[in-house]
């Protein structure tokens, strides 16, 4: 169309209310041939015209897609078409332009989503803010919409990683907080004289609480190094997002104990405002970390919770972070479990809290993080959590402790540090003059009649129970020097499970001694050999079954056979050397 022709139209919209079908087309087409063309000045002058007012405001949202395309393409009216976007969303009708650029961030680009949404945010912001009673509906709107887009984002793994910030999650999470501080503000200042207000401010408190703190603090905050032992000088993104977070709960006057320790009576998450207090329990682990582990806002928490009481809430959390296989979950999960600890007293935690079903289950996921994960600083970690968890049981709680992780773990590894412990307690009860009992006389034969045995009789495979076994000779050694010359009914019993378990190992070791120099003699043998065709032969004969570490020795190169072998010979002389001091031991005492 001639631009006498278009002027003339113009001056005919000028005049009129209502537009058919055909002008809004005819619109749009002027519009995105300028934008096409590069003339933003010349659509930027028409926007502005006073005397144009209503014909934007009942068309002008139609160009927002075109306008959005361009500044991302950064094209050369760029600078213009962002001038134009932040005219219309003054102009606009608010419910249509929001919708519009709400949908502009459900088509964003997978590669481009960072950018579109850095893009998108002020205009959203600012159409938001011309309205009033459904400013709060709008804005759960555009947060889920958002976060939507920006939990497809990579989290960074590394400081480097999120220094360098490839796929733009930080600048994302720099602008949600830039995005949402109106409303955040709009919060604290709410006239509390004004119903209509006060409910307007509620549910934006409530929007805001939601979609963007608690669902922050899931993801992409639970996947995110926020560790900064390291480097505390510098402040990185996601850390300082996450501090953030935390500032805007304590603005909006959200109770972090009852975030945390708060649970809803059932029935009542109906109600609206109540159904804060009904977030995954993924967000309140991160809190939970955030505020215990990184110290982020635990200047206003109050101070009159016992940490026998705050270990026994975030004990829910802690099982959370470690049931998952999640290098970051595991690590926030024992880091909040170290110092969930720490503040408790050693030796004070009660038998009862054993009965809970946290207290049963963060243990084996400790046990299985020990045995399974592959990550060796995981495993080493958990053993130390483990540990201390051990140490802050009192004597009662401990003797219970152990018969369960004997009884339940089935590792030999795991096994042998219950057996280790029990050692230490009977030590510290001799040299302590406090004594509750639990580590000697009749309790303690009774917990030793539980934990030295061989569960599998004579067809127990010593090289795998290794650890076990020797701990278990170590242990009765050391209590057998202990109590010796005490003529007691204890020294008694502690004799009898002495010898009823070192009958059964020389049975045991006799079996694996032969078995194991059998097989020794006939690998060394086979060496030997050259013919081809008999290696081929002797090779369909070789060692099928036997277990070794989870390994079969078949599956090995000769070489390694050769020296599992001689490890499992070496390895039961040791123990016999053990079963020989502690026969000797026993005759002494009964001369």
């Amino acid at each position: 169309m001639a631009v006498n022709q278009l002027e003339d139209v113009i001056q005919k919209w000028r005049t009129i209310e209502e537009f058919k079908p055909e002008d809004h087309e005819l619109f749009l087409n002027a519009g995105h041939t300028c934008i096409a063309q590069g003339d933003g000045t010349l659509l930027l002058n028409f926007i502005k015209d006073e005397a144009n007012k209503h014909i934007v405001r009942s068309m002008g949202g139609g160009l927002v897609p075109a306008l959005v395309s361009e500044v991302l393409r950064n094209g050369r009216s760029a600078v213009h078409c962002q001038a134009i976007l932040s005219e219309l969303v003054q102009i606009c009708r608010v419910k249509e332009v929001l919708n519009t650029l709400l949908q502009q961030v459900d088509d964003a680009d997978p590669n481009a989503i960072a950018d579109s949404i850095i893009v998108l945010m002020p205009p959203i912001q600012s159409v938001l803010l011309r309205m009033s009673e459904l400013k709060a509906p709008g804005l759960s709107m555009a947060l889920d919409s958002l976060q939507k887009q920006i939990s497809k984002l990579p989290v960074p793994y590394s400081n480097k990683q999120e220094q360098e910030d490839v796929y733009g999650l930080c600048r994302c999470c720099t602008a949600v907080l830039t995005f949402i501080q109106p409303f955040v503000q709009e919060v604290k200042n709410q006239d509390t004289n004004s119903e209509a207000t006060s409910l307007r401010a509620a549910l934006l408190k409530l929007y805001v609480f939601t979609n963007v703190c608690m669902n922050s603090l899931r993801e992409p905050l639970l996947q995110a190094q926020l560790d900064r032992e390291g480097n505390k000088t510098e402040i990185l993104p996601l850390w300082n997002f996450a501090a953030e977070i935390m500032a805007i709960l304590v603005v909006i006057q959200e109770s972090l104990p009852k975030i945390l320790f708060y649970h809803p009576v059932r029935g009542k998450e109906d109600d609206i405002l109540e159904k804060q207090a009904c977030h995954p329990n993924e967000s309140k682990a991160c809190i939970a970390y955030l505020l215990f582990v990184q110290l982020i806002a635990i200047d206003v928490f109050p101070a009159v919770f016992s940490p026998v009481f705050v270990l026994q809430c975030n004990m829910e959390y802690i099982n959370l972070l470690l049931s998952r296989k999640d290098e970051s979950w595991i690590l926030k999960g024992l880091d909040l479990h170290v110092k969930s600890l720490e503040r408790i007293t050693a030796c004070s935690l009660p038998v009862e809290l054993l009965d809970l079903k946290p207290f049963h289950e963060v243990p084996q996921s400790l046990i299985k993080i020990m045995i399974e994960c592959p990550i060796q600083h995981l495993r080493g970690r958990s053993l130390v959590v483990f540990q201390l968890f051990i140490e802050k049981l009192n004597g009662e709680a401990k003797h219970k402790f152990f018969r369960r992780i004997i009884k339940t773990s089935h590792h030999a590894g795991v096994e042998s540090t219950i057996l280790k412990n029990i050692k230490n307690q009977v030590e510290q009860t001799r040299k302590s003059v406090y004594q509750d009992g639990w580590f000697e006389g009749t309790r303690l034969i009774s917990l030793l009649r539980d934990t030295i045995c061989l569960p599998q009789g004579h067809e127990t495979d010593l090289l795998h129970g290794m650890d076990r076994v020797m701990e278990s000779l170590n242990l009765l050694r050391y209590l057998l020097i202990q109590k010796r010359g005490i003529s007691t009914g204890e020294w008694t019993d502690l004799c009898h499970i002495a010898e009823t378990y070192t009958k059964l190992l020389r049975v045991c070791l006799s079996m694996s001694k032969s078995y194991y120099g059998t097989e020794l003699k006939r690998l060394r043998e086979n060496k030997k050999i050259k013919a081809k065709e008999f290696k081929e032969a002797s090779g369909k004969r070789s060692v099928q079954s036997l277990i070794v570490k989870t390994e079969t020795l078949g599956s090995m190169p000769p070489e390694a056979q050769d020296k599992v072998l001689q490890c499992a010979l070496v390895t039961c002389d040791l123990m016999e050397s053990l079963v020989v001091r502690i026969e000797e031991i026993i005759e002494e005492s009964q001369k």
